[in-house]
């Protein structure tokens, strides 16, 4: 089976189990369909620069995001490498091996740093020093970064069980399970804990909220309803994380919408047609979305009202967004961060970091905006 004219930012479609695999999509084979937007000299952008780079491992088919907390910043490759670095300069304070490839992280909150290995493996390390604490076995592959609370780590895997284990010992405390569709994106639809729930991205963009201390459901809202005559046309999974803000809970799925919910109860506050992969970013005034033809729009965070697009940077496979101070940043298949007007759009600047595409969720670290790209970079950029 083949796609043509679409481009997708994470690395494969795949049939859920028993259906088959589809084969790895390069959205630029057919130059002449969907080229990517060449890119432009931008007059007086405005200065930015790198702080720091370190060099971690490549990520291969995966995507590894940063986690910072407490001041310590968690990396980690496909590899098996697991790094703490001071997130104010990028010095190593320590680096081990996790014993496996991964292919999931990196989930902490300061204490524990937790990760996914091959073939299902949970691996917890003390975010102190590295020494592991426990590794369990989940019922299959992880693809997302665990999600790590006070008292436990919660992790999906791809048979869409979510598992919530004993952050001391790694025992399993609870579990649920949903079913999913034939057809889902191979991505990394994420879990957020934001006390007394965590909240989990389905397939068929679904947002399910679950108690954080036994795993009863809260609420499970659409985000959007699958749509089409096709299988494929009906894939509508929830891309990357959803972002707790407030009240509000908010989310994006390919090929459907993007939208605010309540965080406690799941009411929709609005919602509004796009198709993006990657996730989106909250500010206090603004939601952010790359989609999947490259445009970054902002909407209200009120009403959901557009407040700008821009469409200049169409085809070149967009991050997660991240909204810092005056700019809204993204990374591209080629490791530049574009800065953007957090106002109105307008192109203001870009950095690049290396020639590898950046797919991970990018973070806030002081005054530093962190990003990584495939082939390891991780870099701080501060704007000025």
């Amino acid at each position: 089976m083949r796609i043509t004219g679409k481009v997708i930012g994470v690395s494969l479609l795949a049939m859920t189990a028993g259906c088959g695999t589809l084969g790895s999509l390069n959205p630029f084979k057919e130059k002449d369909k969907n080229p990517p937007a060449k890119l432009v000299d931008i007059k007086s952008p405005i200065p930015a620069r790198i702080v720091w780079k370190h060099s971690a491992g490549k990520a291969g088919l995966y995507v590894f995001s940063p986690a910072l907390a407490e001041n310590g910043l968690y990396v980690a490759d496909n590899g098996g490498n697991v790094e703490r670095l001071d997130a104010a300069t990028g010095k190593s304070q320590w680096r081990i091996k996790a014993g496996t490839d991964l292919t999931a992280g990196v989930g902490s909150n300061g204490k524990v740093v937790a990760v996914g290995g091959t073939k299902g493996q949970v691996i917890a390390l003390d975010a102190a020093n590295g020494s592991q604490l426990w590794k369990v076995q989940a019922s299959s592959e992880v693809l997302s970064a665990p999600a790590v609370s006070d008292e436990l780590v919660i992790v999906r895997s791809m048979d869409n069980k979510i598992t919530a284990y004993d952050i001391k010992t790694g025992e399993r405390k609870w579990f649920i399970q949903r079913t999913t569709p034939p057809l889902t994106l191979r991505n990394a639809p994420g879990v957020v804990v934001a006390a007394p729930n965590v909240y989990v991205a389905q397939p068929a963009g679904r947002l399910l909220a679950l108690a954080l201390s036994n795993g009863v459901p809260r609420f499970e809202v659409p985000v959007a309803e699958p749509r089409g005559t096709t299988e494929l046309e009906r894939v509508s999974d929830i891309g990357g994380n959803p972002v707790v803000l407030g009240s509000d809970i908010c989310a994006v799925t390919y090929q459907g919408k993007v939208g605010c919910f309540d965080v406690q109860t799941g009411v929709p506050r609005w919602t509004k047609p796009t198709s993006s992969d990657v996730g989106v970013a909250v500010d206090q005034r603004f939601v952010f979305v790359a989609d999947d033809k490259g445009a970054v729009a902002a909407y209200g965070r009120d009403a959901g009202a557009s407040a700008w697009k821009n469409d200049s940077l169409a085809n070149r496979v967009l991050s997660t967004p991240l909204s810092y101070g005056r700019v809204v940043a993204v990374g591209d298949y080629q490791g530049y961060v574009h800065l953007l007007s957090r106002e109105d759009g307008a192109m203001l600047g870009r950095v690049q970091l290396d020639s590898s595409a950046i797919k991970s969720v990018p973070v806030v670290a002081g005054s530093n905006m962190i990003f990584q790209t495939q082939d390891g970079t991780v870099a701080a950029i501060a704007v000025e």
